[in-house]
């Protein structure tokens, strides 16, 4: 019983942690993921380094965007950081 007594505070950090960090980080990496599988040509993307571009065109790991002065660039889709809305 003194064990468990001695526990508690260790077990009640690491439950305050879970709710305030890891499952908000867990399901941000869900969204994220969802949102690099759900693109599309002709969205207008911005990457990870702040680069603005449309997609040009997609295959399973890459992706083609085209800069506003008609570049064509590849990257992996991992470096979209998020869709812009229109």
């Amino acid at each position: 019983m003194e064990m468990l007594i001695s526990l508690a505070p260790i077990i009640l950090m690491f439950v305050i942690f879970y709710f305030l960090l890891i499952r908000p980080q867990q399901k941000r990496q869900k969204q994220v993921r969802q949102m690099q599988n759900d693109l599309q040509k002709g969205d207008d993307i911005v990457t990870i380094g702040g680069l603005h571009a449309k997609v040009h065109a997609l295959d399973e790991a890459t992706i083609v965007l085209t800069t506003s002065d008609g570049a064509k660039l590849t990257y992996d889709r991992s470096a979209i950081r998020e869709v812009k809305q229109s």
